[in-house]
């Protein structure tokens, strides 16, 4: 499979008064996290929480800023988290992909609301 980006949408809920962002955003279901260049956190004014450790794709591990909170929103789906300062483009991690219930189609390559559930998000919590 090839690299999967989806348009999502992305808003700081501490500030209403900032526009939101539309992004086209990597998706990557092997990733946990959302991470945001800086330019898109300075954009949405986003706060840094603190820092966190994290293990690059080469091995090397870094200490890269945590902000938050960060509105996402894809389809008719929407969740809340923090996301990592890093990289040159947005990237949406298995984290936010769950709280929303969407998954990548396989054949088409693409961000789509999970069918089972097209109205709203499901999840199993027992």
């Amino acid at each position: 499979m090839g690299l999967v980006y989806a348009d999502i949408i992305l808003a700081n809920p501490r500030e209403a008064k900032l526009s939101p962002l539309s992004v086209s955003a990597l998706v990557d279901t092997g990733s946990l996290m959302l991470c945001l260049p800086q330019h898109v956190v300075l954009q949405l004014g986003l706060e840094i929480l603190e820092e966190r450790e994290v293990t690059l794709a080469d091995g090397k591990k870094q200490r890269v800023p945590y902000v938050g909170p960060v509105e996402v929103r894809f389809a008719n789906r929407r969740c809340f988290v923090g996301a990592l300062m890093l990289g040159d483009e947005p990237l949406l991690g298995a984290v936010p992909m769950e709280d929303m219930d969407v998954l990548v189609h396989p054949a088409s390559q693409t961000l789509m609301v999970n069918p089972a559930n097209p109205n709203m998000p499901c999840h199993v919590v027992k």
